[in-house]
């Protein structure tokens, strides 16, 4: 889990920095700085470990004595003490101070360590919670010397996934992991806690290697004494805000305000157990986190009866003003939404996710109650919308579509309702042919609603089947475009067969009458990505999903999280892509019309890992569902692409056979853009002749001419002529594709390496290290490490990794060794990967590092 932030520290320990350990309770400190200790301790580092603890903190020199230091009869005073420590760190070689717990650490012992450090510059790393108000002795103590600071901050989804993973044995799906996301808001200790709890209780059962939730919550009873000692610092009046607030659930800061002394609330933020979020309403809104208090405060009878605090806050409940949500205007600056979702990174998706659910679930209630008491076509059109992108109950859903009525009904929510129905059978596992009988049936009793029906059959038929080649052959061709669906669907045609040009043409307009909601938004912002418009789109994509968020619109967040991640990783925004897929996936499976996309992204968060990683990794691809084609509409809907990269082992040759195969599928479906897509992907990871081919006939036949510059440099590449492709990086000039260059040019010298054409792969290393140096990318490249037979052990991945631009001497140091054994571990490297000198060795390996 900490990997990157235990190297961090340990960089800074080499260079004689101290380090400041911060995070929530819970938040994996003082894992941290264990894993820190083995690794100096393995290097022959003194390391000195001092534990504050929360019962020993009155108690005078009780965390000094725990070093068990030798003291002279009647000397115990705090010289003394720091006297005898500083001796034992002015000892020969290397030392590190280590405190764990520093707020709980004594006052005498704090005197003793702050005379210690005055006399010794042995670097210090120190843990306290991220909030603390630090009191002078403690600040004595850290503020000596030099110091970083490292923030934990809470897991994401990708992360907890992995934990839940090491804890149970095997992996959770996706709704399992999403709700101890929410419920941990993404602190490792109480995902551990709840995962392991809840196993035990029997409210996590395997299902197809997977763990799964057999009921709606997981708190159990052997949660209680860990949410106890996680409240243990509260003082009554915290204590009895949290239950006013476990009462309420997520309610309007002005709201609390009522009920809760600003003291107990502004306490209680300090200590991070409330989040304040804006929300689509005027003003601010709090919530407990992490929102496992909550449950807590529920679930235990003691506190859930307090009948007098309850009557306490009902006025309230009813005096809380709803407000008309306000209007969001949006910009069209890449900058600014790149920068807005880094700042989103430090919210709280866990709380994000929670409120969603919250309002899903009170719009279903509301919406299904109203429709029991008349079951009309509008009020049947209500609550099954709110299934379009929320998680669906599928009984619920299946008795609305069974038992509407049709009296006096309005065509349009007539209509609805069927289509609804249709896609439900499909989601149930009917397939495409029972969604299209329902539709058939439903026209036959409808002869005025034909040619809209028509264009819902063929945007299912199409989208779970073939495309036909052309406009002109399709069936019924949009003898409803003036009322807008048969336009939609065309725009989404054009979109499968890749002309983005006419797909937008397709979709220009506002669309407010749109049976399918987001489909025009949709096609829109994939059309300008189709169309090498990449930074258009994701300023569109982006500004589309905060306000999708800031409205609790599900169906919109995911649509349009699924366009920005195609913009963001192809730009090489890794880190960005990542958290918002992570967000995404947190909200748990959404419904039955997005849930593709929602397997998609699972699907291009799993393509890092495989395309990354040495070693095969758990990713979260496996949530994906597997009983899916191969090839689909648009890309990551379809298995195949996926299973081709992450699951090959097979040499270049056999990667270009499996490739070119896929490819004509996808093409010979129609689905022109998804293998324009693949085309591209497998060109830069691997060239080879009959991919780039394909590539090159594709985007000929359909007039896009903005990858020229790739695919002239793919071509060079293919053909080895290297006089060529200096030439061309020489006059390169930026574009849409600067990242994918370089991605192109690592992957041709990874072949040539296992191809064992040592002069081929020399050329490549230097071209690609003179790219690299002409166009800095802060991003890494994805590659292919599948291939290699032999894969190098940590340690040599390491000292490659460094021996692009350090010398062997300037390693040692880094890594704490001697310049022997680094070249020791170069030549082992060189032997196993075939590289034939340092500069394409670092080529090679550069990024083989499991992304973190």
């Amino acid at each position: 889990m900490f990997d990157s932030e235990v190297q961090r520290i340990l960089d800074f320990v080499a260079r004689g920095i101290g380090v400041r350990v911060v995070g929530a309770p819970g938040s994996g400190k003082t894992s941290v700085v264990r894993s820190v200790m083995s690794n100096l301790e393995k290097t022959g580092v003194s390391v000195h470990f001092i534990s504050g603890l929360r019962t020993h903190r009155t108690i005078p020199y009780s965390a000094i004595k725990g070093l068990g230091l030798e003291m002279r009869p009647g000397r115990s005073g705090v010289f003394d003490i720091a006297d005898v420590f500083s001796s034992q760190l002015a000892k020969a070689g290397k030392h590190l101070l280590v405190v764990d717990d520093l707020h709980l650490v004594d006052s005498e012992s704090l005197a003793v360590l702050e005379a210690v450090r005055r006399r010794s510059d042995c670097p210090m790393v120190a843990t306290a919670p991220e909030t603390w108000a630090y009191s002078r002795g403690q600040l004595a103590v850290l503020n000596n010397g030099r110091e970083a600071h490292l923030q934990l901050d809470p897991l994401h989804y990708e992360q907890v996934h992995l934990l839940i993973a090491q804890v149970l044995g095997a992996p959770a799906d996706a709704d399992t992991t999403a709700r101890i996301l929410t419920k941990s808001a993404g602190n490792p200790r109480l995902i551990v806690r709840i995962a392991e709890t809840a196993s035990l209780s029997n409210l996590l059962v395997m299902k197809n290697k997977q763990w799964c939730m057999t009921a709606d919550t997981l708190w159990n009873e052997h949660l209680r004494g860990t949410l106890e000692a996680l409240l243990a610092e509260l003082n009554a009046e915290e204590f009895t805000a949290l239950h006013i607030m476990a009462i309420l659930g997520t309610a309007r800061v002005d709201v609390l305000h009522k009920v809760i002394q600003p003291d107990a609330l502004e306490g209680l933020e300090r200590r991070g157990f409330l989040s304040v979020l804006a929300d689509h309403h005027n003003g601010s809104i709090a919530a407990i986190s992490p929102p496992v208090i909550a449950d807590y405060f529920r679930g235990n009878k003691n506190l859930r009866d307090r009948k007098l605090l309850r009557s306490k806050i009902a006025g309230v409940l009813e005096a809380a003003p709803q407000t008309a949500p306000e209007k969001y205007t949006t910009a069209d600056c890449l900058s600014r939404v790149l920068s807005s979702l880094r700042l989103e990174k430090g919210n709280d998706d866990a709380i994000t996710s929670r409120h969603f659910h919250d309002h899903n679930a009170d719009r279903e209630r509301i919406r299904y109650e109203r429709w029991q008491a008349n079951k009309s076509a509008a009020n049947a059109a209500a609550i099954l919308r709110i299934y379009w992108g929320a998680p669906v109950n599928i009984e619920r859903a299946s008795l609305v579509c069974a038992e509407t009525t049709d009296f006096d009904a309005d065509s349009r929510d007539r209509l609805f309702v069927t289509i609804t129905e249709a896609m439900l059978a499909i989601h149930t596992g009917r397939g495409p042919g029972a969604a299209v009988d329902i539709l058939q049936k439903f026209a036959g009793d409808n002869p005025r609603l034909v040619p809209e029906v028509e264009n819902a059959i063929l945007f299912i038929s199409t989208s779970h089947g073939r495309v036909p080649a052309d406009a002109a052959k399709e069936p019924g061709a949009f003898e409803g475009q003036e009322s807008g669906m048969g336009m939609l669907v065309h725009g989404l045609l054009e979109l499968y067969r890749f002309k983005p040009a006419a797909a937008l043409e397709a979709v220009a307009g506002a669309g407010d009458d749109d049976v399918f909601s987001h489909l025009r938004p949709f096609i829109h912002g994939f059309a300008l990505f189709a169309a090498g418009r990449v930074e258009e789109s994701l300023v569109f994509a982006l500004d589309w999903r905060a306000e999708a968020r800031k409205n609790l619109d599900q169906f919109g967040v995911v649509t349009s999280s699924y366009v920005a991640a195609h913009g963001l990783l192809y730009r090489g925004h890794f880190e960005e892509a990542e958290y918002l897929m992570s967000s995404v996936f947190a909200m748990g499976r959404p419904g039955f019309v997005v849930d593709s996309l929602y397997d998609g992204m699972l699907r291009l968060a799993g393509l890092r890992h495989a395309t990354t990683a040495i070693v095969p990794t758990l990713s979260i691809a496996a949530q994906a569902r597997t009983e899916v084609p191969d090839v689909g509409p648009i890309p990551g809907i379809g298995k195949g692409v996926y299973e081709l990269i992450a699951h090959n082992n097979a040499q270049p040759s056999v990667f270009d056979r499996k490739a070119a195969k896929l490819i004509r599928r996808q093409l010979k479906s129609g689905y022109v853009l998804e293998a324009m897509m693949t085309a591209l992907l497998c060109t830069c990871l691997c060239p080879g002749r009959p991919v780039l081919d394909l590539l090159q006939k594709i985007l000929r036949e359909n007039g896009v001419t903005v990858h020229d510059q790739l695919i002239a440099i793919a071509t060079s590449v293919v053909e080895s002529d290297h006089q060529l492709l200096g030439l061309l990086l020489k006059h390169y000039e930026p574009d849409i594709d600067t990242y994918q260059v370089g991605m192109l040019l690592r992957g041709a010298l990874k072949r040539h390496v296992i191809d064992g054409d040592a002069v081929a792969a020399d050329a490549l290393a230097q071209a690609s290290s003179i790219f690299a140096v002409r166009f800095p990318s802060a991003n890494e490249q994805l590659s292919f490490n599948s291939f290699r037979t032999t894969p190098l052990t940590e340690r040599e991945i390491e000292v490659a990794v460094l021996a692009g631009h350090r010398t062997n001497v300037e390693i040692a140091e880094h890594l704490g060794i001697s310049a022997r054994t680094v070249e020791n571990h170069i030549s082992n490297a060189l032997r196993k990967t075939g590289a034939t000198s340092r500069n394409s060795l670092f080529m090679l390996v550069g990024n083989s590092l499991p992304p973190r």
